[in-house]
């Protein structure tokens, strides 16, 4: 399978908006659950959002409502829209896709369960 395309990371400011982009064949695919992963600077990968083959959304509790993970599958893409983004949202974001496993819900955030990763994309938020 061809890897995740993740775009759209940029620096910006306290409280600024910004659209992440993921382009995956994944995406048209309607069993896969897409998610958002995040890494700052010596910190280990942690989920950001998903969205599963039914729809369904879900957050980790830290995005406080701030962001949104939406799909186009016509478009194969999956996008994260973030507000009101915080010096602690500085890191690279991943996105990444898996298939439905028995007993595994995609809202689990287990990293070693997705199969394909993008490259990332950077978000840096000046202080």
């Amino acid at each position: 399978q061809v890897q995740p395309v993740e775009s759209g990371g940029k620096s910006v400011e306290i409280g600024d908006t910004l659209m992440l982009r993921c382009v995956a064949s994944e995406v048209s695919d309607s069993n896969y659950c897409m998610a958002w992963f995040r890494q700052a600077p010596g910190k280990e990968r942690e989920g950001v959002a998903a969205i599963d083959r039914f729809g369904s959304r879900s957050y980790k509790e830290y995005t406080g409502g701030r962001f949104t993970i939406t799909k186009d599958s016509a478009k194969n893409t999956v996008y994260l829209h973030m507000t009101n983004l915080q010096p602690d949202d500085t890191a690279m974001y991943f996105c990444a896709a898996r298939l439905p496993k028995p007993g595994v819900s995609c809202h689990a955030f287990r990293r070693t369960e997705f199969e394909t990763w993008g490259q990332g994309t950077l978000v840096t938020v000046c202080s």
